[in-house]
Formats: structure tokens, C-alpha cells, sequence
């Protein structure tokens, strides 16, 4: 199993990026993806979560109506389009397979994770 995140860097305030996940080494449909993040002196957190096999999306209050997730899954690729970033949404993100098909932000139901790209936004 393998996940490969692209598409983080420095953006100002106000400002969007995507970030892309490449998957690989398993069934992509048959479990969800989500979209962690972490910031300095913080604790890991869900952002966003989508199950491949039938679109259902779920996300965190701090994103909600800024942050689309969606799935290629010919591709086998998830994306996080983030729009009106604010100095808040500064963190590596991590994209993570879970165990299960259904979306969800427990850690515990991850399995595993990619290395993570850095999102900066600036004042």
C-alpha cells in the first residue's frame, strides 16, 4: 500500500491549492480516504473524507463551504481543492486509508498514511 501527497506550498491569505493522493496496492473503492492535517504544537485532525465506492463526502466544521474532496477513481487519486485558505490552515496534510469503506475521522481507523505535504499560508 502506498499514498503519495502532492500539491502543498506557501499561499497567501485568501489564496487556494489542491492537493492531490495518489494511491496504490489495494481495491480503491472499497475503503475510504480522508484528508488529515497537523500543526505545529497541535494535535492531528480530520478535514475531509470520502468513500470512492459511492461519493459520500464528510467534513470538518472549520472546512465546510472552503474545502471540496473528490475521487478520481480511475486514477485512483483523491483531491482536497482548498479555497479562501486562512493563516489557521497552515499544517502538513496527510492523506490515510482507512479500514473500512465508510468515512470517518477516527486515527484509530486508519491504517495507513502518506508522508504528508506542507500547506503554508501567510498574512
Amino acid at each position: 500500500v502506498q499514498l503519495v501527497e502532492s500539491g502543498g506550498g506557501l499561499v497567501q491569505a485568501g489564496g487556494s491549492l489542491r492537493l492531490s493522493c495518489v494511491a496504490s496496492g489495494f481495491p480503491f473503492e472499497d475503503y475510504a480516504i480522508s484528508w488529515f492535517r497537523e500543526a505545529p504544537g497541535k494535535e492531528r485532525e480530520g478535514v475531509a473524507s470520502i468513500s470512492p465506492a459511492d461519493g459520500i463526502k464528510y467534513y470538518a466544521d472549520s472546512v465546510k463551504g472552503r474545502f471540496t474532496i473528490s475521487s478520481d477513481n480511475t486514477k485512483k487519486t483523491v483531491y482536497l481543492q482548498m479555497k479562501n485558505l486562512n493563516t489557521e490552515d497552515t499544517a502538513v496534510y496527510y492523506c490515510a486509508k482507512s479500514r473500512k469503506r465508510f468515512v470517518g475521522f477516527y486515527l484509530w481507523e486508519q491504517d495507513y498514511w502518506g508522508q504528508g505535504t506542507q500547506v503554508t499560508v501567510s498574512s
